[in-house]
């Protein structure tokens, strides 16, 4: 596997990994005064954990 692929799978598997904690512990998170709900960690969790997965099966074949 060539590092740079490595790494983007372990940077996205990172971000999923926080939304998923963000989402068990229910942690609250405000940007610039902006609360942002807790829904929005649902598709990123898809997206990040998705990419990364796909990723790591493009890299295995």
């Amino acid at each position: 596997m060539r590092p740079g692929s490595r790494l983007a799978i372990i940077l996205l598997s990172a971000v999923a990994v926080v939304h998923v904690l963000r989402l068990a512990f229910r942690i609250d998170l405000v940007v610039g005064g902006t609360v942002i709900p807790l829904w929005v960690s649902v598709p990123a969790v898809l997206v990040f954990g998705s990419g990364a997965f796909l990723l790591a099966r493009e890299q295995r074949h």
